[in-house]
């Protein structure tokens, strides 16, 4: 039976995953997708306002994102760019 996730459940979980896993916002989306089977594209549905402040702030601080001006990206491409950013720092490391 697949549990439906509110955006705001959604939000919750990632919250507790960061805190308890000690990663990142995207790293925890991006973990909780790879545990449930979910495409990170389709989680854009799940994250809400205040869980994407949080991961545009994150995204701001590792340069993924000009601070001057947010670009109309949608949420799931910068997942993917942060997903290649990890593999190359992984493969340098």
């Amino acid at each position: 039976m697949k549990m439906i996730i509110t955006p705001n459940k959604f939000a919750i979980l990632i919250e507790e995953t960061v805190k308890n896993k000690k990663m990142s916002y995207m790293d925890a989306i991006l973990w909780y997708c790879e545990k449930n089977g979910i495409d990170p594209s389709d989680s854009k549905k799940l994250v809400n306002k205040a869980l994407k402040e949080k991961v545009t702030y994150e995204a701001q601080n590792l340069n993924l994102l000009n601070v001057d001006k947010v670009p109309q990206l949608p949420i799931w491409i910068r997942f993917e760019i942060y997903k290649v950013y990890l593999a190359i720092k992984l493969h340098f490391t």
